[in-house]
Formats: structure tokens, C-alpha cells, sequence
């Protein structure tokens, strides 16, 4: 920020640039309001010479969809969070992405990546956008009494912020006349498709995977008679068919094969760093970026009104960052006329709050900071989708989808992808997805099975290196990714007073949480089950299943595998909207209980994780925070 800048109050400070902080803050400008929006880790682009390490893959690895595995271990903007699944020792150890040190030091835990960049986490993520189910805006709805959270009222969100590309037709269409899939078609993000048939140049490849698939769910289908929900489409021989975010489809809580949606434009990533830097650009005396901004803590006034921020000016300040700074930092404070919106995400929200003096009450008392709201909710209700890996060793011959690829900028690939946005590299590896219930009596469709182009165990430091020649391409992965679970019993508190310290952060997996009926634990196991059934109908191209194993076969061996090795990389719902005597953080508006101009807009909201991708959820809410924070700005 210019010198001259730095005592100017500005009406609104947002913390957090990613879908949440991001959205909002070049929503407000766009409006007319002024806007300071601090983030903590600097520009990925403008980085990349500047790597902690002295090496960079900037900016490809966050422009080339495929590389999204080798962006979120990038040293320039890689946040290395290691969390605990389970309390015990003992089970925890058990995972074979347990690290005990890192780096040199004590971390006991399994990685989780996050991104400290500008855009946040939509920088390294895999840019899948599914829409979520109309039952999870119901739901809060319901709860809060406020019919703004309808699943009607919210899918205006979703049209106003989307751009979609992968439904042409329609596109023509909804410019003269209605438009029933209600996608939107001039919105700040683009959506594209990144055919199978066309990105893997192997059409019979992909006829075996998705024949493969429709016979694994009509087996499903006629040994369970009364499930009816199944519909078999071809993917892609009529357009719209396999798009699982057609409102039609969304109605209907459909199954089946489907395709996922990815947030790119032109075949290259697009998130909420091209929607600040665009606002910026178009009104600079609006919307200031701070980068380099690790916000502390929350200033207050006497009435419990949020006044602005105190922050530590510097590079990786944070000690989750790649070679942490070990300086202190300057220490800077910001105003704010009118609100102050935390947008950190489900872990760094939490822990700042907390370190703000709003939090439980025990918590705050143990580092001895002052208790400023007694708010018990905060950093509780931790939830996550399970996920698992099925892996499988290919046969070479037949397997040539990623032939001359190198992950480099030299290979035949890569120039496909720059100079025609064509192959293997415009898509996130991800070929087609299943969508299913794990059970009958479900209302809701709850595993989402989808191939990857990848050997893919899960994460821990180097994880991305399986992706590697020559053997990293002749794996493909059925990612097994179990949505709406039960277990509310994750935890976020301090590590420490000191806010350069990442929090602990505990899931309280399975058998420590708090779903007694193991109906997770069951599901992720239908859903291994389900992709095996299909790789056993692709012999011909199938070498062996290398994880879990042949040797696992019984549903106790299954059950012990989806123990010991789930991850989840969704991590949410820790100050929930909610009413503070059921430990709710939030009111619908978002505003933080207990306090005035304060609100908080970023995946910790939710008090249930929805739908099977969260990221198309946070930007729905960002866009509807937008408003309400517009409206207040109005009456006042």
C-alpha cells in the first residue's frame, strides 16, 4: 500500500482473497464502495522469480489446468497445514501420508494444502465446479427463517457469477429466449469442458471407461429394482446430457455419468486473482490490494463495533508458508468506516477470531487473550468430505493418453495446449465422474467416483511427483469422494498467542467423531466397491489394482483401508450461521453474534459441508453476502 494510503479509512476491509474475500471485495467496488483487501502470501505470477527455493514452474503451473498438482506444492505459494484425522497416536499412524517432521520440524500430522496467494485456494485447486444440491440452501432457509437462502432465490448467484462455455447451444439460446438449464452466460467466471473424446484424442479409450461405468450402475440398478434414480446417458452425443449443473438435473438430484465443469478460460485457469486485479484495474481509487498482509487481529471500539485490522507487513510471516520468514514483520493497523468481512478460509478464520478475543471462553482464557465475546461455537463443527484413492497400475501398451508428456513446457503436449487450447493438458486429469447414492434409502446422491489420469494416494509432501514420467503415466485413479458426512466433530484451536503460528486442527475422524452409526465409513466403502466393479470390466487395459490391493477384500479389510488412508481437502463449517444458544457463530447475514460490523464470508459458514465440490458454494455466498452488505450500506 502507498504510504499516502495508509491512514485512509476505507468503508470496507476484507481479509482473505479467495472465493469468498476475493468475490466480495470487487463486488463492493464494482458498486462504488472503497474497498482494502488483504491477503497474506503475495501474487503467484509475480513470484516466480522470487521462489523461496531459487526454482520456479510460474506461471505455468497455475495456468495449465493438468499442473494443478505440481501449482499446490509451488513454493511461492504453497501453505503446508498438517492436520490430525484422529487424536490417537496410534491409528493416526497407521496412514502412510503420516509425517512426523517436516522441514526439519515436529508436525505429526497429514498434509493438508492450502494457498497463501492472492486468490487464495482457487489458485491451486482443481478448479471442479458442480453445483451443489438445492437441499443445502433449503436447509439454511429452514434453520434461519430467512427465505433468501432458498435454493430458488440462490441459483440467481450462480447465473450472475458464471459464464459458461460448455453449453453453446444454449448460450445462443438464452440470448433471445428462456433459458431452463439456468446457467449463466456473462458472469466473471468462465466454465468450460474439457471433452474426454477431444482432450484425450482416444475416443475408443473413453467409450471403454464410460461403457465400463454405465454397466457397473445398470448391475447396480437391477440387483437393487426398487432404485429407479439411475438414468444411462451418453456423455456427450447430445449437448447438455452428462452437465451436472443444468438446473433440470439439479432438480431432479440426478445420477450417472456426468462431466466436471472446470473454472478455466480459454483452457486456462480463472478465479478470483483475475476478478480483483480486472476490478482494480478499472477502479483503482476503489479497490486496494495489500499483499504481504498477515492480519493479526480485529480492532474494536467500546461498543464491540469492528473498526479495522492490525496486520504484520512481509513475506511468508506465516509459518505454514515454504521457509518461513523468520523477521517480524512491521507491524501496520487499517481503518474501516463502515465493516471489517473475514474471508480466511475454515482455519485461519477460526484462529483469528479467536486471537481477536471471540471465541470459547476457555480457549481464549488458556493464551491468556482477553475475552471479548464468549462465542463457543468458534472452531468447532470442523467438517470435510472422505475421500480414497482406488489406484491402478495400467498396461503401458494400451495406455497412452499422456504419450510424449513431460509436464514441461518442452513436450508436444504442452504446445497443444498453448497454441490450439487442445489434449491431455486442458483437462484437470479428471476423464468422467459417477455420481450415486452409496444407499437406497438416501435422498440425496452421495458419492461422486470420477477417473483421474494419475497416481493419486492422497497428499503429503511430494505427493505431486507420482505424476511424473515415466511412471507417473501409466496410473489412472478412481478418487472415491463421499459427500454430505455425518461427522461434525473436527476441531480448530490455537497452537498458540502468537498469530503467525497455524492453529491445530483435529477431524476427529470415524470412530472418534461423532457419526455413531459409522454410516460414513460404510458409504466410502460402497463407493470402493462400486469403482471396482468397474475397473474389473477394463481387463484389457487394467494391469493390477495396486491400492488398496487384492489382498483387501472383506468388508473389515475395506473398512480398515477408508480408515487409514481417507484424506478430505474441503475443509469447512467452523463459524457456522447459526443461533449462538445452539453454538452457532453467524446470523444469516452473516454477521458475527456478539458484535457490530463484523461478518464473515468465506467457507467456514456453512452449517453443514454442501453439496460434493465447495467451492462453487463459497462463491454463490460471496455474491449473496455481496448484497446484503450493499442493502446495509443503503439504509445507512
Amino acid at each position: 500500500m502507498p504510504t499516502d494510503d495508509r491512514d485512509k479509512p476505507f468503508e470496507y476491509i476484507v481479509v482473505g482473497s479467495g472465493a469468498g474475500g476475493g468475490t466480495v471485495a470487487a463486488r463492493l467496488a464494482q458498486e462504488g464502495c472503497t474497498v482494502l483487501l488483504l491477503e497474506a502470501g503475495g501474487d503467484p505470477l509475480e513470484l516466480k522469480d522470487e521462489n523461496p527455493d531459487g526454482t520456479s514452474r510460474l506461471p505455468d503451473d497455475y495456468h495449465v489446468p493438468v499442473f494443478h498438482a505440481f501449482c499446490s506444492e509451488n513454493p511461492a505459494l504453497k501453505w503446508d497445514f498438517f492436520v490430525r484425522h484422529f487424536s490417537s497416536d496410534e491409528i493416526q499412524k497407521k496412514d502412510p501420508k503420516y509425517v512426523e517432521t517436516y522441514d526439519g520440524n515436529p508436525v505429526n500430522g497429514i498434509l493438508y494444502p492450502r494457498a497463501g496467494t492472492l486468490g487464495g485456494c482457487t489458485s491451486h485447486n482443481a478448479m471442479i465446479m458442480v453445483y451443489p444440491h438445492n437441499a443445502d440452501w433449503d436447509y439454511i432457509a429452514y434453520e434461519t427463517g430467512d427465505a433468501t437462502w432458498s435454493a430458488e432465490h440462490m441459483r440467481s448467484y450462480f447465473e450472475r457469477l458464471e459464464d459458461c462455455h460448455h453449453r453453446p447451444g444454449l448460450r445462443a439460446l438464452a440470448a433471445v429466449g428462456p433459458n431452463p438449464s439456468r446457467h449463466g452466460f456473462d458472469g466473471w467466471l468462465s466454465t468450460e469442458m474439457a471433452a474426454p473424446k477431444v482432450a484425450l484424442h482416444d475416443p475408443a479409450l473413453v467409450e471403454d471407461l464410460v461403457t465400463s461405468t454405465k454397466a457397473a450402475l445398470k448391475e447396480f440398478k437391477q440387483e437393487h429394482t426398487s432404485f429407479s434414480h439411475d438414468i444411462l446417458e451418453d456423455l456427450h452425443e447430445v449437448e447438455g446430457l452428462g452437465d451436472p449443473n443444468d438446473w433440470g438435473l439439479v432438480q431432479d438430484n440426478a445420477v450417472c455419468l456426468r462431466y466436471p465443469p472446470l473454472a478455466t478460460r480459454k483452457h486456462s485457469r480463472n478465479g478470483t486473482r483475475e476478478l480483483v486485479l480486472g476490478m482494480r484495474d478499472r477502479f483503482p481509487e476503489r479497490l486496494t490490494i495489500e499483499l504481504d498482509a498477515l492480519v493479526t487481529r480485529v480492532l474494536f471500539d467500546e461498543n464491540q463495533r469492528a473498526i479495522g485490522v492490525e496486520y504484520l507487513k512481509g513475506t511468508r510471516l506465516y509459518r505454514a508458508a515454504c521457509k518461513p520468514n523468520t523477521a517480524p514483520g512491521e507491524k501496520r493497523q487499517a481503518h474501516a468506516l463502515r465493516e471489517v468481512i473475514l474471508a480466511g478460509g475454515a482455519f485461519n478464520t477460526p484462529q483469528l477470531l479467536m486471537l481477536s478475543g471471540i471465541g470459547p471462553r476457555a480457549e481464549l482464557e488458556t493464551h491468556h487473550i482477553p475475552v471479548r465475546v464468549d462465542l463457543p461455537g468458534v472452531g468447532t463443527n470442523l467438517q470435510d468430505r472422505y475421500e480414497v484413492g482406488v489406484v491402478n497400475r495400467m498396461k503401458f501398451e494400451h495406455w497412452k493418453v499422456l504419450k510424449d508428456a513431460t509436464f514441461g513446457r518442452g513436450d508436444p503436449q504442452y504446445q497443444m495446449w498453448k497454441t490450439k487450447q487442445e489434449g491431455v493438458y486442458i483437462t484437470n486429469g479428471a476423464i468422467l465422474a459417477a455420481i450415486k447414492r452409496s444407499d437406497l434409502t438416501r435422498t440425496l446422491p452421495d458419492l461422486f467416483c470420477f477417473a483421474l489420469l494419475a497416481n493419486f494416494p492422497g497428499y503429503y509432501p511430494g505427493y505431486s511427483k507420482l505424476s511424473l514420467p515415466p511412471e507417473g503415466l501409466r496410473y489412472m485413479t478412481w478418487a472415491v469422494l463421499k459427500a454430505h458426512t455425518n461427522n461434525t466433530a473436527g476441531t480448530v484451536r490455537l497452537r498458540s498467542a502468537d498469530p503467525r503460528d497455524p492453529p491445530e486442527i483435529n477431524f476427529h475422524y470415524f470412530d472418534e467423531g461423532n457419526d455413531a452409526e459409522q454410516a460414513d465409513l460404510d458409504a466410502v466403502v460402497a463407493g470402493v466397491k462400486f469403482v471396482r466393479r468397474v475397473s474389473s470390466k477394463l481387463t484389457d487395459i487394467v494391469e493390477k489394482e495396486e491400492l488398496p490391493g487384492p489382498a483387501v477384500q472383506s468388508d473389515a479389510e475395506l473398512k480398515e483401508f477408508v480408515r487409514t488412508h481417507a484424506w478430505g481437502h474441503h475443509a469447512s463449517c467452523t463459524c457456522p450461521i447459526g443461533p449462538r444458544h445452539r453454538n452457532g457463530v453467524l446470523t444469516s447475514d452473516f454477521r458475527v453474534h456478539g458484535t457490530q460490523g463484523l461478518r464473515v464470508v468465506d467457507a467456514s459458514v456453512f452449517p453443514k459441508i454442501p453439496g460434493f465440490f465447495i467451492v462453487s458454494a463459497v462463491y454463490m455466498i460471496a455474491e449473496k453476502a455481496a448484497d446484503v452488505i450493499l442493502a446495509a450500506r443503503k439504509r445507512a
